[in-house]
C-alpha cells in the first residue's frame, strides 16, 4: 500500500474522454479512468492489456484529477484491469470535491475504501465477489456466454439489495449466438434487463 502513497499514485492505464457503452449509464459522455492489475483474468476479457500492473507506472493522481476536470461532463468511470486492488479514497475524495459524480466497474473481488455515486458490480464465477459488494452493488451486470450462466445470474441477484438494478449482457464473441436465449430469458424473467456494448456497435473507443 505504501509504493501508492495513500492513492496518491495509481497505476493508470490510460484515461480518456469517451461515451458509456454499457449498463446503465449507457450513452452517457464521461471521462473514464482505467487502472492496472488484474486478479480475476477472465478468457473473454476485451482489455487483457491491463492484467499486469507491473506495465504500467505509477501517475500522480492529482494530475488525472486536474485532465478530468478539463472535460464538459461531470461524470467519471473508474474501471481496469480491477480498481479495487488499489487504495481509491484519495482519487475519489478529490474527485467529488471537484463536483464530479463517481461510477466504478468492479469485479468486487477486493474491499473498497473509495466514495462512489454509482457501483456496477459484474461478477465472475471463477472468483466470487466479496460479500460486503454485493451489499453495495447498485447495478449488477452478468456477462452471458452460455445458458448456465442464467443459474449464476440469479444466484448473484439473490445477494444483491432490493434497489440493485439487474441486467445481463452477451458476451461480445458470442452475441449471435446467445443474444436470442436472453431475449427471451428477460421476456420471462422482467425483474432483468439487457445491456449490450453499445460502444463496440458504434465503433467508440
Amino acid at each position: 500500500m505504501s509504493n501508492f502513497e495513500n492513492g496518491c499514485r495509481l497505476p493508470l492505464v490510460e484515461d480518456f474522454y469517451t461515451i458509456q457503452g454499457e449498463g446503465r449509464h449507457v450513452g452517457k459522455p464521461a471521462y473514464f479512468i482505467r487502472l492496472g492489475g488484474c486478479d480475476v483474468g477472465c478468457g473473454w476479457c476485451d482489455a487483457k492489456y491491463t492484467w499486469n500492473p507491473e506495465v504500467f507506472p505509477l501517475v500522480d493522481v492529482d494530475e488525472i484529477i486536474e485532465r478530468a476536470k478539463g472535460f464538459p461532463a461531470k461524470a467519471i468511470v473508474i474501471t481496469g484491469g480491477e480498481p479495487l486492488l488499489y487504495p481509491l479514497e484519495y482519487l475519489t475524495d478529490e474527485l467529488h470535491r471537484a463536483g464530479l459524480e463517481i461510477f466504478l466497474e468492479t469485479s468486487g473481488t477486493a474491499s473498497s475504501d473509495g466514495h462512489f455515486d454509482w457501483i456496477c458490480l459484474s461478477p465472475k464465477r471463477q472468483q466470487p465477489p466479496l460479500e460486503e459488494l454485493f451489499e453495495k452493488a447498485d447495478e449488477l451486470k452478468v456477462i452471458v456466454e452460455s445458458r448456465e450462466d442464467f443459474c449464476w445470474a440469479e444466484e448473484c441477484a439473490a445477494r444483491v439489495g432490493a434497489g440493485c438494478l439487474l441486467y445481463l449482457q452477451p458476451e461480445w464473441s458470442r452475441f449471435e449466438r446467445i443474444k436470442r436465449e436472453i431475449i427471451e430469458y428477460v421476456k420471462a424473467n422482467p425483474q432483468w434487463n439487457i445491456s449490450i456494448q453499445a460502444h463496440k456497435f458504434m465503433h467508440i473507443p
